[in-house]
């Protein structure tokens, strides 16, 4: 499939994949996404050879999102199943497993990549399984999935594979646009600070320094503790930090009142780290996504 019909592809499919399990039935085999950045990459490799549903809206949170029963039905149906794992969907793994039971195959992609660990936090000494920030792991998850395809009866093999082709080229320059972007910034200045632990992947791959999380662990539905919010003050101005970085998919209320309330004189960014969003919202794509949140952490740490 030429980079032309494959775009002309993915603009027919996008409102089905944006909208999920609502996509009109088809013959043609059905992938089921958990999470949208994970759909956006499958049905940028499937193309037009199979029907992407994904359960996650965009602007979603991964931690809490939920889904009917029609959808844990669906999965059940399915003939494949793409998942972030690492414990990301925790409100979606006794649907996932009801589908394992029923001997839908599964791709697992945290199962791929190798994870890493996150260092502190409530989460210390688990699994991150935000590996998406670092393209290349997303590319490995790439080569996984034309694997699993390729034995779905139904589907061109000879198309996903020229179409993974295409797209792990994608992700390549993206990689190279990411590390001249960060090689920019002065080794001293790249210090990043959130409000939730989701970069240990860009930092490990990219030479940065992650000072900490208004949230500790790796789960949006902790709670900070007074002595966690004293902790990363204290770090932030040891850093001399002078942007935190907020996601999109969260208020970034509790980041504003640690900037205002520990009387810092930072600026509060927002990202795109966990979901995809609308079309026209910024990052309505994972490529898009890694873009806008590259220049923007370029230009908030840059002197």
């Amino acid at each position: 499939m030429t980079a032309v019909t494959r775009a002309l592809v993915l603009a027919l499919t996008s409102a089905a994949v944006l909208t999920g399990c609502s996509a009109p039935a088809s013959d043609r085999p059905v992938i089921v996404v958990t999470t949208n950045i994970l759909g956006d990459v499958v049905q940028n490799v499937v193309g037009d050879e199979a029907e992407v549903r994904v359960l996650m809206q965009p602007n979603a949170d991964p931690h809490s999102f939920e889904i009917s029963a029609q959808d844990g039905a669906m999965m059940r149906d399915a003939d494949l199943i793409v998942t972030n794992g690492l414990g990301l969907e925790e409100g979606l793994q006794q649907h996932i497993d009801s589908a394992q039971r029923a001997a839908v195959p599964v791709l697992v992609a945290g199962d791929v990549i190798t994870a890493l660990e996150y260092a502190d936090g409530g989460s210390a000494g688990t699994q991150d399984p935000h590996f998406w920030t670092d393209p290349p792991l997303m590319a490995d998850v790439v080569d996984e999935l034309e694997q699993h395809t390729a034995t779905i009866q139904g589907i061109d093999e000879a198309s996903v594979a020229d179409s993974a082709e295409s797209y792990r080229t994608e992700l390549t320059e993206l990689d190279a646009t990411m590390t001249e972007a960060f090689g920019k910034i002065p080794a001293a200045q790249r210090n990043l600070v959130t409000n939730h632990h989701v970069f240990g992947y860009l930092a490990e791959r990219y030479g940065f320094r992650i000072i900490g999380a208004v949230i500790p662990g790796g789960t949006t539905l902790a709670s900070p503790s007074a002595s966690d919010l004293r902790d990363l003050v204290a770090a932030i101005e040891e850093a001399q930090v002078t942007t935190i970085f907020a996601e999109s998919s969260q208020p970034d209320r509790l980041v504003q009142v640690l900037a205002d309330g520990a009387d810092l004189e930072v600026d509060v960014v927002e990202l795109f780290t966990e979901s995809l969003t609308n079309p026209g919202e910024g990052a309505d794509t994972y490529l898009a996504m890694m873009r806008t949140n590259t220049e923007r952490i370029a230009a908030g740490l840059s002197p």
